[in-house]
C-alpha cells in the first residue's frame, strides 16, 4: 500500500501568516502523498464580530446558526481555504480546495439537541467516499479540505476539523498506509502544561485512561484523543500529535518529535 500522511493544521497556525507559511513551506517540501485538513483559526469570529455577531461559543465549540453558517462557509470554504491553496501553489504544490459537499466526499447529518443545547447546522459525519480522494491524490494533486459538510439537502453543516482529519484517515485507510498528524502550537501532549518542554512521547490506551483521570488531559484535548484513538481501532496505522515545526521530521522519520499515539 502507498504511504498517505493526513495532516490537520490548528487555529493558531492558520491566524498567523509568518507561522502559516513557513508551515506550507514545510509541507509543501514533503515528497509523499498528503491531504491537507484545515480549521478556521479566529478570522470567522472577527468577521462575525465586524458585522454585528456574536460568535457563541458552549465548551470551546461555535453554535452555527443561520448567519454563523453564511460566514463560516465564506471564511472556510473561501478566504482561508483559497488562501492555503494559492499559496501552496506558488511553492510548487498542485493543490486543490474542497470542501464535503465537492464531490460528495463528506455528507453528514445535522446534529441533533441534546441536553437542551441546539448548536444549529453543525454536521456530525456520517458517510466518506474516499475514492474521489484517492483519484485526485493518484493524479498528483494535494487535497486542502475545509471543515465543512453537506447534508445532502442542499445545506452545508459547519464540522469539527478533527473529526474531519480523523474520520477521512479511516475511510482512506482500505486504500492506503495512513498516518494522522495534529498539527499546533505545543510539541505535542504535555505532562506539565506549564513546561512547554514535558512532552510524553507516547501514549496507549490504558495511559490514556491514566492521564484523563489524573487531569493531565482534559478539556478540548478529549475529543482530540477519543478520535484518534478510534481511528487507529479502524485500521489507520499512526497518529501523532505535534508542533507544526516538526513536520518535516516526522513524515521523513530523521528525528523524535511529537506524542505517539498506540493502541
Amino acid at each position: 500500500m502507498e504511504k498517505l500522511y493526513i495532516i490537520k493544521v490548528g487555529g493558531n497556525v492558520i491566524d498567523d501568516d509568518k507561522t502559516l507559511q513557513k508551515f506550507l513551506k514545510d509541507l509543501s517540501s514533503l515528497k509523499t502523498n498528503k491531504i491537507l485538513v484545515h480549521g478556521g483559526g479566529k478570522v470567522a469570529t472577527e468577521i462575525s464580530k465586524g458585522l454585528g455577531i456574536e460568535a457563541q461559543m458552549v465548551d470551546g465549540r461555535r453554535i452555527t446558526d443561520t448567519e454563523t453558517l453564511k460566514i463560516v462557509t465564506m471564511v472556510y470554504g473561501g478566504l482561508i481555504n483559497k488562501k492555503v491553496v494559492s499559496q501552496l501553489q506558488s511553492m510548487n504544490t498542485n493543490a486543490i480546495g474542497l470542501t464535503g459537499a465537492d464531490a460528495n466526499i463528506m455528507l453528514a447529518s445535522k446534529r441533533p439537541v441534546k441536553n437542551g443545547i441546539d448548536y444549529g447546522f453543525v454536521g456530525d459525519v456520517e458517510k466518506i467516499e474516499a475514492a474521489p480522494l484517492a483519484t485526485l491524490i493518484s493524479s498528483g494533486l494535494t487535497p486542502v479540505i475545509a471543515p465543512l459538510t453537506h447534508d445532502g439537502k442542499g445545506n452545508m453543516l459547519n464540522t469539527n476539523a478533527d473529526t474531519v482529519a480523523s474520520t477521512l484517515a479511516v475511510a482512506l485507510s482500505k486504500s492506503f498506509d495512513v498516518s494522522l498528524v495534529y498539527c499546533f502550537e505545543l510539541k505535542g501532549v504535555l505532562q506539565d502544561i506549564n513546561d512547554k518542554n514535558s512532552v510524553i512521547s507516547s501514549i496507549d490506551t490504558e495511559k490514556y485512561g491514566q492521564l484523563k483521570q489524573d487531569g493531565v488531559i482534559a478539556k478540548g484535548m478529549i475529543p482530540k484523543m477519543d478520535n484518534s484513538f478510534d481511528a487507529i481501532k479502524a485500521g489507520v496505522k499512526s497518529v501523532i500529535i505535534c508542533h507544526a515545526d516538526d513536520i518535516v521530521s516526522i513524515v521523513n522519520q530523521s528525528e523524535q518529535a511529537g506524542t505517539v499515539l498506540k493502541a
